[in-house]
Order: structure tokens, then C-alpha cells, then sequence
């Protein structure tokens, strides 16, 4: 039994005893379920700790957020995918601490602490509001379910309360939807909206029409999603455009607060603000002491350990990782998943006393989605666009989909939405209309005093 090893973990004496390599995956993500899965037949113990019950299949989060899929369409619970691999346990708890030299971190406040052998760190990543925190609270992100949830009730509570006020001005900032960052999020936000204000929506309500709501995408850069070929930006742009999308780019935000954002000098009045305009690392990774990159990411060695500490990898988006010319591997579900494969791959090399292997991320391909009908894709070098593309995001979501169960009632859903138009998950919780309505009305007086 090694040194690390022989420190009990006190969450269960169990484990204590048990003398095989202890492996901690911290985050049950894609990276870090791949990493659980390639140990599967290894001679260690795995310990997954994640501060949720479930898996998150992130690329359709929008669609939660826009009131397409049920939470429960796109998650999975960790312990049932995990059910039949005797060698894994799963705790639901928050990672507060690592201690890289003496090879522990602490849970839930520092009440118990867990020593392990190797360390996969896979805890993913959060918004970035570039030194501005206090946006978060006027323009929530995208990475959870939570953050889906609140954007879904941000959204339909604008109608309701666009539904009830009187004032002209009032009423334009509620129905005024912005969406900073022109990534695959934002642009798959930005076209699904326009979906639902002119058809789901439609004969709805009595003093709005929904369909004249405005939406507007802010870029900070000179083209929307940058990762992908200046010509499938452009047809992007331009579908978008034509779905009666304003599109900003070159456009950079200064200011988010209640009243809306400052874009480029320009106040726009908005009650609807949701971000997409940058990530930044798990504050977990800090706890490593190792140099970060501006992200807050880990800089790890080409076979994805931390520098100076061999037992220790990081995967996913934690991770900022450089393809063999330089350019950086992308923050997507295939590189996580990549990345995690090889990450079990290399503990197993390093049980067995052999040489580590290097990283070399496989692009698949990207997507990126624009509402009914268009997509832009590039996959195996060749760009696809319109109908096609959009067949290909179709069955490659489906394909990706963890369970059978979510992948059958996400494609009943997508039938019978493209179908009827209907969006059937609009459930309404928490703020309620009358306190956004006071929240809009203080920032309508607000404007007319300026």
C-alpha cells in the first residue's frame, strides 16, 4: 500500500482497507466519465465525486433554456451509468480543496477529507464576465441546468409581464432578448428564439404580439463563431439575419445591469440578457498551485498531467491543451470525452510502469445549429450548410445522447415539435410576473429621467 493509500478516507472505512490504487475523479462530466469508464477492468478503486446526481449532455442546454427539452431529456443520474462497474462508487459532494503533495482533497467545507493515489480533475467550467462578476446576476450563463432554468423563466416571464404593462417603452425593453457572444451557444440561442416568439407563441396573447420581439447577438469579435470557416460564419450570419436576428459583430459590451447592456457607447434597453461570451476554469484548479492560463485553466503536460505532479490529470474544459501546430484544442463534448479516454489510458500505463502517451485531439467535426432547417457544419474537411447540415446536427445529437431513454423521447420531441410548432416545457417558477413588472417599471422611470 503507498503512503497516499494507507491515509483512510473517511467518508467510508470501507475504502480504507482496500489496498488497490485509489483513483479520484473530481466532476462527472464527459471528461470525467470517460476517464471512469476507460479504468472500468483496471486494478484500482474509483471514487467519482460531483457536486450534482447527474450526467449533462451541455450541447442541447439551449434547448432547455428555450423551453424545447425537459431537464430530465438531456441528464442522466452518474450512479446509473456507473451502476455495473463494481470498481467505481459515487459520492454527490462539493470539492473545496486539493492538497497536490500530500495527496488528499477536502469536501463539503473541509468536513472530510479523501486521500487518493492519482487525481483526474474534470470539474469543467464557468462563465467568464471579464473582471466584471457582478453582470452574472443581470446575464446568466449556460452550464447547468440551473442556468437553463433561469433563463427559461427570464424568457417566458417577459411576455407575462410584456402582457400586462402599458407603457410603449416599458414593453420594448421586455421584449427585447440580447444575447452576448456569438459562439455555438449564443448563435443556437439566438435561433431558437425567433422559433418560439412567431409560432409556438402565436395567438397567445391578447394586447402583445410575441413575434415582434427583438433579438440582437453581440460579438466582440470581427465574425460569429470564430472556430468555424469565415465561410460558414457567413452563412450563419446570414440565416440568422434572415430569422430577423440583429447581428453586432466587432460589438464590445461594457456595461450589464438591470436597465440592459452597453454595447459600443450604446445603451440598449433590455429586461432579457443572456450570456455566452466566455469561459473560464473551475476555481478548484487554483487550489493546485501550478501556473494557470489566463482562463483560469491548468497548463498540463502533453499527456495531460499537471506539470510537477505526475500523479495528477486534468481533462475537459480545466484543461487548456495545444494541438501539435499550435492551435488550441476546443472546449467541446468530443475533446472532453477524448480527453478522459486517455487520461484512464495513461494511469494504466503508469500502474504498469510504461511511458505515458501524448494527447492528439480527432476533430469530428463542428456544429452549430440556426433554428428549423439551417445549420452549418464541418465535418471530415468538407462544410455543409442549410438542410443537410441540419440533418447531420440532428443524428449526431441524437447519437451522443447518454441512455436510450433520452435519446427516444429527445427525438419524440423534435418530431412532434417540428411538426405542431408547439414548445410544451413552459412552466413558469420562482419571480414571480408582479416583481418583474416592479423591476421593469423602476427601469423605464430610470430611462425617462436620463
Amino acid at each position: 500500500m503507498t503512503p497516499a493509500s494507507a491515509a483512510p478516507l473517511s467518508f467510508t472505512d470501507a475504502h480504507a482497507i482496500d489496498p488497490r490504487p485509489h483513483v479520484l475523479i473530481v466532476g462527472g462530466g464527459f471528461a470525467g466519465l470517460a476517464a471512469a469508464r476507460a479504468l472500468a477492468d483496471a486494478p484500482v478503486r474509483i471514487t467519482l465525486v460531483d457536486r450534482t446526481n447527474h450526467h449533462l449532455f451541455q450541447p442541447l442546454l439551449y434547448q432547455v433554456a428555450t423551453a424545447v427539452l425537459n431537464p430530465a431529456d438531456i441528464s442522466v443520474p452518474i450512479r446509473w451509468l456507473l451502476r455495473d462497474q463494481a470498481n467505481a462508487t459515487v459520492i454527490m459532494a462539493e470539492v473545496d480543496a486539493i492538497d497536490p503533495d500530500a495527496r488528499r482533497v477536502s469536501l463539503d467545507s473541509g468536513t472530510v477529507h479523501v486521500a487518493f493515489d492519482y487525481l483526474v480533475l474534470a470539474a469543467g467550467a464557468r462563465h467568464a464576465y471579464f473582471g466584471h462578476p457582478e453582470w452574472e446576476a443581470h446575464a446568466p450563463g449556460l452550464k447547468s441546468l440551473e442556468d437553463a432554468l433561469e433563463m427559461r423563466r427570464r424568457f417566458l416571464l417577459s411576455f407575462e409581464a410584456a402582457e400586462r404593462t402599458s407603457a410603449a417603452g416599458e414593453r420594448d425593453a421586455l421584449l427585447t432578448f440580447v444575447i452576448v457572444g456569438g459562439g455555438p451557444t449564443g448563435v443556437e440561442l439566438a435561433g431558437m428564439i425567433p422559433e418560439v416568439t412567431r409560432h409556438a407563441l402565436h395567438r397567445e396573447f391578447r394586447r402583445i404580439d410575441p413575434a415582434s420581439a427583438r433579438v440582437l447577438l453581440l460579438e466582440g469579435g470581427p465574425r460569429i463563431l470564430p472556430a468555424f470557416p469565415p465561410s460558414l460564419s457567413d452563412r450563419a450570419q446570414r440565416d440568422l439575419e434572415a430569422l430577423g436576428v440583429t447581428v453586432r459583430t466587432n460589438c464590445t459590451v461594457t456595461r450589464v445591469d438591470a436597465d440592459g447592456v452597453v454595447a459600443n457607447g450604446e445603451r440598449i434597453p433590455a429586461h432579457t440578457v443572456f450570456w455566452g461570451a466566455g469561459n473560464q476554469g473551475a476555481p478548484l484548479a487554483a487550489t493546485l498551485g501550478v501556473p494557470l492560463d489566463r482562463a483560469g485553466r491548468v497548463r498540463v503536460r502533453e499527456d495531460l498531467s499537471v506539470p510537477g505532479h505526475p500523479h495528477i490529470f486534468c481533462a475537459g474544459d480545466v484543461a487548456t491543451v495545444t494541438n501539435p501546430d499550435g492551435t488550441p484544442v476546443p472546449a467541446v463534448a468530443p475533446a472532453a470525452n477524448q480527453m478522459g479516454a486517455l487520461v484512464g489510458a495513461n494511469i494504466r500505463r503508469h500502474l504498469d510502469g510504461r511511458a505515458t502517451a501524448p494527447f492528439r485531439y480527432w476533430n469530428k467535426g463542428d456544429l452549430a445549429t440556426i433554428g428549423r432547417h439551417r445549420a452549418v457544419a464541418r465535418i471530415a474537411g468538407r462544410e455543409l450548410t442549410g438542410f443537410v447540415a441540419w440533418l447531420t446536427w440532428l443524428f449526431v445529437h441524437i447519437l451522443y445522447l447518454v441512455g436510450i431513454r433520452n435519446r427516444v423521447t429527445v427525438l419524440v420531441q423534435w418530431a412532434f415539435q417540428y411538426a405542431t410548432f408547439q414548445r410544451g416545457v413552459r412552466l413558469i417558477t420562482g419571480t414571480t410576473v408582479h416583481r418583474l413588472l416592479r423591476a421593469s417599471r423602476a427601469a423605464h422611470e430610470r430611462r425617462r429621467a436620463a
